[in-house]
Protein backbone atom coordinates (compact mmCIF):
# COMPACT_ATOMS: atom_id res chain seq x y z
CA UNK A 1 0.00 0.00 0.00
CA UNK A 2 1.37 3.36 -0.88
CA UNK A 3 1.39 5.99 2.11
CA UNK A 4 -1.26 8.47 1.87
CA UNK A 5 -1.03 11.39 0.66
CA UNK A 6 -2.98 14.95 1.19
CA UNK A 7 -5.02 16.32 -1.61
CA UNK A 8 -3.73 19.73 -3.13
CA UNK A 9 -5.78 22.69 -1.71
CA UNK A 10 -4.95 25.24 -4.37
CA UNK A 11 -8.21 26.73 -5.83
CA UNK A 12 -8.75 26.56 -9.57
CA UNK A 13 -4.46 25.20 -9.97
CA UNK A 14 -4.79 22.64 -12.72
CA UNK A 15 -4.87 19.10 -11.40
CA UNK A 16 -1.89 18.19 -12.95
CA UNK A 17 1.38 19.38 -14.50
CA UNK A 18 2.68 16.14 -15.76
CA UNK A 19 1.76 14.67 -19.57
CA UNK A 20 1.03 11.54 -17.66
CA UNK A 21 -1.08 13.50 -14.72
CA UNK A 22 -2.84 14.96 -17.82
CA UNK A 23 -3.23 12.27 -19.63
CA UNK A 24 -4.74 10.67 -16.45
CA UNK A 25 -7.49 13.12 -16.00
CA UNK A 26 -8.02 13.34 -19.97
CA UNK A 27 -8.45 9.56 -19.92
CA UNK A 28 -11.10 10.35 -16.75
CA UNK A 29 -13.04 12.88 -18.71
CA UNK A 30 -13.32 10.97 -21.63
CA UNK A 31 -14.93 7.59 -20.16
CA UNK A 32 -18.09 6.87 -19.56
CA UNK A 33 -18.93 8.34 -16.59
CA UNK A 34 -21.37 11.03 -15.78
CA UNK A 35 -20.01 14.09 -17.28
CA UNK A 36 -22.26 16.71 -15.03
CA UNK A 37 -21.22 13.94 -11.97
CA UNK A 38 -17.82 14.79 -12.90
CA UNK A 39 -18.46 18.56 -13.53
CA UNK A 40 -19.38 18.32 -9.34
CA UNK A 41 -16.20 16.66 -8.66
CA UNK A 42 -13.97 18.96 -10.31
CA UNK A 43 -15.20 21.77 -7.86
CA UNK A 44 -15.24 19.10 -4.78
CA UNK A 45 -11.53 18.89 -5.63
CA UNK A 46 -11.01 22.27 -6.42
CA UNK A 47 -12.27 23.09 -2.93
CA UNK A 48 -10.49 20.64 -0.82
CA UNK A 49 -12.66 18.36 0.45
CA UNK A 50 -10.78 15.10 -0.50
CA UNK A 51 -8.71 13.60 2.07
CA UNK A 52 -5.73 11.91 1.82
CA UNK A 53 -6.14 9.50 -1.18
CA UNK A 54 -4.57 5.99 -0.54
CA UNK A 55 -3.32 3.76 -4.09
CA UNK A 56 -3.03 -0.56 -3.32
CA UNK A 57 -3.64 -3.03 -6.28
CA UNK A 58 -6.45 -2.36 -7.71
CA UNK A 59 -7.93 0.33 -6.11
CA UNK A 60 -7.97 4.27 -4.97
CA UNK A 61 -9.81 5.19 -1.56
CA UNK A 62 -9.93 8.44 0.37
CA UNK A 63 -12.41 10.42 2.87
CA UNK A 64 -14.19 12.96 0.82
CA UNK A 65 -16.22 15.49 2.59
CA UNK A 66 -19.69 15.98 1.52
CA UNK A 67 -23.35 17.82 2.94
CA UNK A 68 -22.93 15.79 6.09
CA UNK A 69 -20.76 16.10 9.31
CA UNK A 70 -19.14 13.38 8.44
CA UNK A 71 -17.18 12.28 5.33
CA UNK A 72 -17.97 9.84 2.88
CA UNK A 73 -15.70 6.62 1.82
CA UNK A 74 -15.15 7.19 -1.73
CA UNK A 75 -13.22 4.18 -3.82
CA UNK A 76 -12.39 4.23 -7.47
CA UNK A 77 -11.60 0.99 -8.75
CA UNK A 78 -9.56 -0.23 -12.05
CA UNK A 79 -8.97 -3.64 -13.43
CA UNK A 80 -5.41 -5.10 -12.35
CA UNK A 81 -3.55 -6.25 -15.29
CA UNK A 82 -2.75 -10.28 -15.63
CA UNK A 83 0.66 -11.85 -15.40
CA UNK A 84 0.61 -12.30 -18.79
CA UNK A 85 0.38 -8.39 -19.36
CA UNK A 86 2.60 -7.92 -16.96
CA UNK A 87 5.15 -10.22 -18.57
CA UNK A 88 5.17 -8.09 -21.62
CA UNK A 89 5.29 -4.71 -19.73
CA UNK A 90 8.44 -5.85 -18.19
CA UNK A 91 10.09 -7.18 -20.95
CA UNK A 92 9.44 -3.81 -22.87
CA UNK A 93 10.71 -2.06 -19.94
CA UNK A 94 13.87 -3.82 -19.83
CA UNK A 95 14.79 -3.93 -23.30
CA UNK A 96 15.02 -0.14 -22.53
CA UNK A 97 17.62 0.51 -19.64
CA UNK A 98 16.91 4.48 -19.71
CA UNK A 99 13.05 3.99 -19.01
CA UNK A 100 14.24 2.52 -15.93
CA UNK A 101 16.09 5.06 -14.30
CA UNK A 102 13.61 7.99 -16.00
CA UNK A 103 10.58 5.71 -13.68
CA UNK A 104 13.10 6.39 -10.51
CA UNK A 105 13.58 9.84 -11.80
CA UNK A 106 10.11 10.71 -11.17
CA UNK A 107 9.22 10.34 -14.66
CA UNK A 108 7.34 8.37 -16.86
CA UNK A 109 8.40 8.23 -21.22
CA UNK A 110 5.78 8.95 -23.32
CA UNK A 111 7.16 6.16 -25.48
CA UNK A 112 7.01 3.26 -22.58
CA UNK A 113 3.70 4.25 -22.50
CA UNK A 114 3.56 3.89 -26.10
CA UNK A 115 5.14 0.67 -26.28
CA UNK A 116 3.68 -0.97 -23.59
CA UNK A 117 -0.13 0.16 -25.71
CA UNK A 118 1.99 -2.15 -28.80
CA UNK A 119 2.29 -4.88 -26.28
CA UNK A 120 -1.59 -4.91 -25.46
CA UNK A 121 -0.87 -3.66 -21.81
CA UNK A 122 -2.93 -0.18 -21.20
CA UNK A 123 -1.26 2.22 -18.47
CA UNK A 124 -4.23 4.72 -18.31
CA UNK A 125 -7.67 3.62 -17.81
CA UNK A 126 -9.67 2.90 -20.71
CA UNK A 127 -12.86 4.62 -21.10
CA UNK A 128 -15.28 2.36 -19.29
CA UNK A 129 -12.92 1.09 -16.78
CA UNK A 130 -12.99 3.11 -13.95
CA UNK A 131 -15.41 1.60 -11.15
CA UNK A 132 -16.58 4.52 -8.25
CA UNK A 133 -18.17 3.36 -5.69
CA UNK A 134 -18.71 5.66 -2.33
CA UNK A 135 -20.82 5.15 0.97
CA UNK A 136 -22.89 8.53 0.23
CA UNK A 137 -27.10 7.68 -0.75
CA UNK A 138 -25.91 9.20 -4.41
CA UNK A 139 -26.31 6.57 -7.11
CA UNK A 140 -24.92 8.73 -9.60
CA UNK A 141 -22.60 7.49 -11.63
CA UNK A 142 -20.05 8.39 -10.42
CA UNK A 143 -20.90 10.39 -7.34
CA UNK A 144 -19.70 13.90 -7.21
CA UNK A 145 -17.35 12.82 -4.38
CA UNK A 146 -16.34 9.79 -6.11
CA UNK A 147 -15.49 11.86 -9.23
CA UNK A 148 -13.39 14.60 -6.50
CA UNK A 149 -11.65 11.67 -5.79
CA UNK A 150 -10.51 11.14 -9.35
CA UNK A 151 -9.39 14.57 -10.02
CA UNK A 152 -7.65 14.48 -6.61
CA UNK A 153 -4.74 11.47 -8.15
CA UNK A 154 -4.18 13.36 -10.66
CA UNK A 155 -1.56 15.60 -8.80
CA UNK A 156 -0.65 12.61 -6.98
CA UNK A 157 -0.15 10.84 -10.59
CA UNK A 158 2.49 14.15 -10.98
CA UNK A 159 4.88 13.42 -7.50
CA UNK A 160 4.99 9.18 -8.42
CA UNK A 161 3.96 7.79 -11.49
CA UNK A 162 4.51 4.38 -9.93
CA UNK A 163 0.74 4.66 -9.03
CA UNK A 164 -0.14 4.08 -12.32
CA UNK A 165 1.43 0.35 -11.26
CA UNK A 166 0.24 -0.09 -8.36
CA UNK A 167 -3.35 0.56 -9.37
CA UNK A 168 -2.96 -1.95 -12.20
CA UNK A 169 -1.95 -4.34 -9.44
CA UNK A 170 2.22 -4.10 -8.90
CA UNK A 171 3.57 -1.75 -6.16
CA UNK A 172 6.79 -0.07 -7.05
CA UNK A 173 9.00 -2.60 -5.07
CA UNK A 174 7.95 -5.59 -7.25
CA UNK A 175 8.06 -3.76 -10.76
CA UNK A 176 11.44 -3.15 -9.77
CA UNK A 177 12.34 -6.09 -8.11
CA UNK A 178 10.78 -7.66 -11.60
CA UNK A 179 13.02 -5.51 -13.82
CA UNK A 180 16.36 -6.25 -12.08
CA UNK A 181 15.41 -10.16 -12.37
CA UNK A 182 15.05 -9.20 -16.77
CA UNK A 183 18.02 -7.17 -16.02
CA UNK A 184 20.23 -9.78 -14.44
CA UNK A 185 18.87 -12.86 -17.05
CA UNK A 186 20.57 -11.07 -19.69
CA UNK A 187 23.44 -10.42 -17.99
CA UNK A 188 24.06 -14.03 -16.09
CA UNK A 189 23.88 -16.59 -19.17
CA UNK A 190 27.21 -17.75 -18.58
CA UNK A 191 27.15 -20.15 -15.65
CA UNK A 192 30.51 -21.34 -14.05
CA UNK A 193 31.59 -25.48 -14.00
CA UNK A 194 28.95 -27.31 -11.97
CA UNK A 195 26.73 -24.93 -11.44
CA UNK A 196 23.15 -24.40 -11.75
CA UNK A 197 22.57 -21.64 -14.41
CA UNK A 198 21.75 -18.37 -12.58
CA UNK A 199 18.07 -17.40 -12.30
CA UNK A 200 17.45 -21.22 -12.38
CA UNK A 201 16.30 -23.08 -9.12
CA UNK A 202 17.76 -26.37 -8.00
CA UNK A 203 16.16 -29.64 -6.69
CA UNK A 204 14.29 -28.80 -3.13
CA UNK A 205 16.12 -32.53 -1.57
CA UNK A 206 19.21 -31.14 -2.92
CA UNK A 207 19.06 -27.84 -0.97
CA UNK A 208 17.96 -28.94 1.68
CA UNK A 209 21.00 -31.78 1.87
CA UNK A 210 22.99 -28.89 2.20
CA UNK A 211 22.35 -28.30 5.84
CA UNK A 212 23.58 -31.37 7.57
CA UNK A 213 20.70 -33.71 8.26
CA UNK A 214 18.02 -30.83 7.69
CA UNK A 215 15.96 -32.71 5.82
CA UNK A 216 14.94 -36.54 7.05
CA UNK A 217 13.44 -38.53 4.20
CA UNK A 218 10.62 -40.73 4.65
CA UNK A 219 11.43 -44.61 5.10
CA UNK A 220 11.23 -46.22 1.35
CA UNK A 221 9.50 -49.09 2.85
CA UNK A 222 6.22 -46.66 4.29
CA UNK A 223 3.46 -47.42 2.39
CA UNK A 224 0.11 -45.15 1.99
CA UNK A 225 -2.56 -45.00 4.47
CA UNK A 226 -5.09 -46.76 3.72
CA UNK A 227 -9.11 -44.64 2.93
CA UNK A 228 -10.28 -43.57 6.02
CA UNK A 229 -7.22 -43.63 7.80
CA UNK A 230 -5.10 -40.48 9.02
CA UNK A 231 -2.60 -39.68 6.70
CA UNK A 232 1.18 -39.51 8.43
CA UNK A 233 2.72 -36.70 9.99
CA UNK A 234 4.83 -35.15 7.17
CA UNK A 235 8.51 -35.99 7.33
CA UNK A 236 10.15 -33.01 9.93
CA UNK A 237 13.13 -31.17 9.32
CA UNK A 238 15.23 -32.06 11.89
CA UNK A 239 17.48 -28.99 11.64
CA UNK A 240 17.68 -24.93 11.98
CA UNK A 241 17.50 -22.66 8.91
CA UNK A 242 21.33 -21.13 8.83
CA UNK A 243 22.18 -18.06 10.84
CA UNK A 244 20.63 -14.95 9.57
CA UNK A 245 18.40 -16.84 7.12
CA UNK A 246 14.46 -14.89 6.88
CA UNK A 247 12.60 -17.26 7.88
CA UNK A 248 12.44 -20.48 10.79
CA UNK A 249 11.92 -23.59 10.96
CA UNK A 250 8.56 -24.25 11.55
CA UNK A 251 8.03 -21.82 8.61
CA UNK A 252 9.92 -24.32 6.71
CA UNK A 253 7.28 -26.77 7.96
CA UNK A 254 4.33 -24.89 7.25
CA UNK A 255 5.10 -24.73 3.48
CA UNK A 256 6.51 -27.83 3.18
CA UNK A 257 2.99 -29.07 4.44
CA UNK A 258 0.89 -26.58 2.21
CA UNK A 259 3.26 -27.36 -1.04
CA UNK A 260 2.75 -31.29 -0.50
CA UNK A 261 -1.38 -30.57 -0.18
CA UNK A 262 -1.05 -28.39 -3.09
CA UNK A 263 0.83 -31.04 -4.85
CA UNK A 264 -1.73 -33.80 -4.27
CA UNK A 265 -4.48 -31.48 -5.35
CA UNK A 266 -2.92 -30.97 -8.36
CA UNK A 267 -2.05 -34.38 -9.28
CA UNK A 268 -5.77 -35.13 -8.70
CA UNK A 269 -6.69 -32.92 -11.22
CA UNK A 270 -7.64 -30.04 -9.18
CA UNK A 271 -6.21 -26.89 -10.78
CA UNK A 272 -8.21 -24.01 -9.33
CA UNK A 273 -5.50 -22.98 -7.10
CA UNK A 274 -2.65 -23.11 -9.77
CA UNK A 275 -1.64 -19.57 -9.27
CA UNK A 276 1.51 -17.53 -9.41
CA UNK A 277 0.51 -13.90 -8.70
CA UNK A 278 1.53 -12.77 -5.57
CA UNK A 279 -1.85 -11.88 -3.84
CA UNK A 280 -3.69 -14.74 -4.91
CA UNK A 281 -1.25 -17.27 -3.34
CA UNK A 282 -0.97 -14.98 -0.39
CA UNK A 283 -4.99 -14.83 -0.20
CA UNK A 284 -4.85 -18.76 -0.25
CA UNK A 285 -2.59 -18.90 2.06
CA UNK A 286 -3.48 -17.11 4.59
CA UNK A 287 -7.05 -18.74 4.22
CA UNK A 288 -5.89 -22.28 5.21
CA UNK A 289 -5.36 -21.02 8.76
CA UNK A 290 -2.06 -19.75 9.37
CA UNK A 291 -0.66 -18.06 12.46
CA UNK A 292 -1.19 -14.30 13.00
CA UNK A 293 2.74 -13.58 12.66
CA UNK A 294 2.15 -14.79 9.16
CA UNK A 295 -1.26 -13.73 8.23
CA UNK A 296 0.32 -9.94 9.08
CA UNK A 297 3.50 -10.78 6.80
CA UNK A 298 1.39 -11.83 4.00
CA UNK A 299 -0.50 -8.68 4.07
CA UNK A 300 2.73 -6.43 4.08
CA UNK A 301 4.03 -8.71 1.17
CA UNK A 302 0.85 -8.01 -0.68
CA UNK A 303 0.52 -4.32 -0.12
CA UNK A 304 -3.20 -4.13 0.49
CA UNK A 305 -4.40 -2.79 3.56
CA UNK A 306 -5.32 -5.38 6.28
CA UNK A 307 -8.87 -5.28 6.08
CA UNK A 308 -8.84 -5.30 2.55
CA UNK A 309 -6.54 -8.50 2.99
CA UNK A 310 -9.52 -10.17 5.07
CA UNK A 311 -11.57 -9.63 3.19
CA UNK A 312 -10.44 -11.60 0.34
CA UNK A 313 -9.45 -14.22 2.40
CA UNK A 314 -13.12 -14.70 3.86
CA UNK A 315 -13.92 -14.46 -0.13
CA UNK A 316 -11.94 -17.20 -0.47
CA UNK A 317 -13.07 -19.52 2.37
CA UNK A 318 -16.77 -19.05 1.40
CA UNK A 319 -16.77 -19.27 -2.64
CA UNK A 320 -13.50 -20.52 -3.40
CA UNK A 321 -11.41 -19.09 -6.42
CA UNK A 322 -14.91 -17.29 -7.79
CA UNK A 323 -15.41 -15.67 -4.07
CA UNK A 324 -11.75 -14.15 -3.77
CA UNK A 325 -12.56 -12.56 -7.68
CA UNK A 326 -15.99 -11.61 -6.23
CA UNK A 327 -14.83 -10.06 -3.60
CA UNK A 328 -11.70 -8.38 -5.02
CA UNK A 329 -13.65 -5.74 -7.34
CA UNK A 330 -16.74 -5.38 -9.46
CA UNK A 331 -18.09 -7.51 -12.17
CA UNK A 332 -19.77 -7.24 -15.59
CA UNK A 333 -22.24 -9.56 -14.99
CA UNK A 334 -24.80 -11.05 -17.59
CA UNK A 335 -27.71 -8.93 -17.67
CA UNK A 336 -30.51 -11.58 -18.26
CA UNK A 337 -29.31 -13.70 -15.12
CA UNK A 338 -29.22 -10.55 -13.18
CA UNK A 339 -32.78 -9.72 -14.77
CA UNK A 340 -34.23 -13.20 -13.85
CA UNK A 341 -32.65 -13.39 -10.18
CA UNK A 342 -34.39 -9.88 -9.73
CA UNK A 343 -37.92 -10.92 -10.99
CA UNK A 344 -37.40 -14.38 -8.67
CA UNK A 345 -36.99 -11.94 -5.64
CA UNK A 346 -39.51 -9.60 -5.77
CA UNK A 347 -42.66 -12.11 -6.54
CA UNK A 348 -44.88 -12.30 -3.85
CA UNK A 349 -43.87 -15.62 -2.62
CA UNK A 350 -41.06 -14.31 -1.82
CA UNK A 351 -42.15 -11.35 0.08
CA UNK A 352 -42.22 -8.73 -2.86
CA UNK A 353 -42.14 -5.65 -0.87
CA UNK A 354 -38.58 -6.71 -0.84
CA UNK A 355 -36.25 -3.32 -2.07
CA UNK A 356 -33.48 -4.29 -4.13
CA UNK A 357 -31.04 -1.99 -5.65
CA UNK A 358 -28.93 -3.45 -8.18
CA UNK A 359 -25.52 -2.30 -9.66
CA UNK A 360 -23.09 -4.24 -11.70
CA UNK A 361 -23.06 -7.77 -9.88
CA UNK A 362 -24.43 -6.71 -6.88
CA UNK A 363 -27.85 -6.40 -5.46
CA UNK A 364 -28.30 -5.23 -2.40
CA UNK A 365 -31.06 -4.46 0.06
CA UNK A 366 -29.85 -1.18 2.07
CA UNK A 367 -32.54 -1.57 4.60
CA UNK A 368 -31.65 -5.10 5.87
CA UNK A 369 -27.81 -4.27 5.43
CA UNK A 370 -27.70 -7.59 2.90
CA UNK A 371 -26.63 -8.07 -0.59
CA UNK A 372 -26.01 -10.88 -2.83
CA UNK A 373 -23.36 -11.20 -5.44
CA UNK A 374 -23.33 -13.04 -9.05
CA UNK A 375 -19.79 -14.49 -8.99
CA UNK A 376 -17.96 -15.23 -12.09
CA UNK A 377 -19.09 -19.29 -11.28
CA UNK A 378 -22.64 -18.51 -11.97
CA UNK A 379 -23.62 -18.44 -8.39
CA UNK A 380 -24.89 -16.18 -5.93
CA UNK A 381 -22.29 -15.43 -3.11
CA UNK A 382 -24.07 -13.37 0.23
CA UNK A 383 -22.63 -10.83 1.59
CA UNK A 384 -23.36 -8.63 4.61
CA UNK A 385 -23.07 -5.16 5.92
CA UNK A 386 -20.60 -5.17 9.44
CA UNK A 387 -19.81 -1.51 11.17
CA UNK A 388 -21.21 1.31 11.89
CA UNK A 389 -21.42 4.64 9.67
CA UNK A 390 -18.64 5.66 7.43
CA UNK A 391 -16.83 2.65 8.62
CA UNK A 392 -19.81 0.02 7.35
CA UNK A 393 -17.95 -2.10 4.85
CA UNK A 394 -19.59 -5.58 3.02
CA UNK A 395 -18.10 -8.53 3.67
CA UNK A 396 -18.59 -12.19 2.47
CA UNK A 397 -20.64 -13.85 5.06
CA UNK A 398 -21.97 -17.75 3.45
CA UNK A 399 -21.28 -20.05 1.36
CA UNK A 400 -22.22 -19.34 -2.54
CA UNK A 401 -25.46 -21.33 -4.40
CA UNK A 402 -27.05 -21.13 -7.65
CA UNK A 403 -30.31 -19.91 -6.51
CA UNK A 404 -30.49 -15.85 -5.73
CA UNK A 405 -33.50 -16.85 -2.93
CA UNK A 406 -30.92 -19.13 -0.94
CA UNK A 407 -28.36 -16.86 -0.85
CA UNK A 408 -30.31 -13.67 0.13
CA UNK A 409 -31.70 -16.27 3.16
CA UNK A 410 -28.14 -17.18 3.78
CA UNK A 411 -27.27 -13.66 4.08
CA UNK A 412 -29.84 -12.55 6.53
CA UNK A 413 -29.57 -15.56 8.72
CA UNK A 414 -25.60 -14.55 9.08
CA UNK A 415 -27.51 -11.14 10.79
CA UNK A 416 -29.72 -12.48 12.67
CA UNK A 417 -26.54 -14.31 13.84
CA UNK A 418 -23.88 -11.52 14.06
Amino acid sequence: MTPARKAPRTGSRAFATSWWGRAWVDALEASTLDAGRLSRGRTYARKGMVGPVTVAPGVLRADVEGSTPWPYDSAVCLRVLTDAQWGALFDAIAAQAGWTAALLDGEMPADLVDAARTAGVSLLPEPAELEPECSCPDWGYPCKHAAALCYATAAHLDDDPFWLFTLRGRTKDAVLAALRTRRQAHTDTSPEFGEAPRGQGVPALDAFATWKGAFTPAAPEAAEAAPGEPEAAPCPLAAEPPLGAPFTLDDLETLTRDTAQRARALAAGHTASLTDALLEDSVRLAATGVGEDWFHRLVLATGLPPLDFARLVRGLRHGGPAGFTTARAPLTPDSATMAAARTTLADPDNNGTLRLRAWRNRLTADDEGIQIRLGPDNRWHPYLREGHGTSAQWWPCAPATADPTAALLAARTATTTA
